[in-house]
């Protein structure tokens, strides 16, 4: 990224670590981005683990612009899984995300990603006898 491209990434993404609770919220952090950065994207569910960190570590390496998500994607459990089990811990998760670089956290809620009137979803099949697929 050039000299000029750096000075204009947003201070609060140079300072630590930017928080974005909204899809609009989060395109417009992008679009303040220089445009001839790259961007490493590294999407969780939170509750992280050193596999996680290790994706960070990764993207840190190999972009300008780190931006991970936690979203926590009720559309993820099936019937009978217990969504409100599924560990939060956001405060940990930012402490971690930061320390390892993150320029930019996206944080939505589940009511910002899915309208009122959501219907569509995707239920692939083939897959959920092999890999990760079996036990999930």
């Amino acid at each position: 990224m050039s000299a000029a491209a750096a000075a204009a990434v947003p201070s609060a993404v140079r300072s630590g670590m930017a928080v974005s609770r909204t899809i609009a919220a989060m395109r417009s952090a992008r679009k303040a981005m220089p445009p001839d950065a790259t961007v490493g994207f590294v999407p969780t569910m939170g509750a992280l683990h050193d596999g996680h960190l290790s994706l960070v570590k990764t993207a840190r390496a190999n972009n300008d612009i780190v931006v991970a998500s936690i979203f926590v994607n009720p559309t993820q459990f099936g019937k009978g899984e217990d969504l409100d089990k599924y560990p939060r811990q956001f405060e940990k998760d930012s402490e971690l995300l930061t320390e390892m670089g993150v320029d930019h956290l996206f944080a939505p809620e589940a009511d910002s990603m899915y309208g009122n009137n959501h219907v569509t979803y995707v239920d692939p099949t083939g897959f959920d006898g092999i890999a990760e697929g079996r036990s999930r």
